[in-house]
């Protein structure tokens, strides 16, 4: 059985199938990486909540920059933000975002 969540024409926030949770990109608001990354988590915080999972289910995060010079930056926030004992498989890279004032996105996959 496969359940989406939020679903609109284009995509939906949350599927759901056979214990795993795929959460759609999050982009964050803010001027700096560390502001969209904060925004970005809190987010992904509310989706896996909504989805019934949390931080320590994540299976796999896959991380894409505008520039690989906020690397040091957005992982300052990330290091905060994931529960020590619990880091998904993590991929980052870089890549040309949807809108020009985008400059992190964060996609999740979780157990729940």
């Amino acid at each position: 059985m496969i359940e989406r969540i939020e679903t609109g024409p284009r995509m939906s926030k949350i599927v759901k199938h056979n214990g795993t949770a795929y959460l759609c990109g999050q982009v964050g608001d803010g001027a700096s990486v560390a502001d969209q990354t904060r925004d970005c988590l809190s987010r992904v915080d509310a989706l896996l909540q909504k989805a019934g999972s949390s931080r320590e289910q994540m299976l796999q995060v896959v991380i894409w920059l505008a520039d690989m010079a906020d690397f040091a930056e957005m992982n300052a926030v990330w290091d905060a933000w994931v529960p020590e004992g619990h880091a998904p498989a993590r991929a980052c890279g870089e890549a040309k975002l949807a809108r020009a004032e985008l400059k992190v996105e964060i996609i999740v996959t979780a157990a729940y």
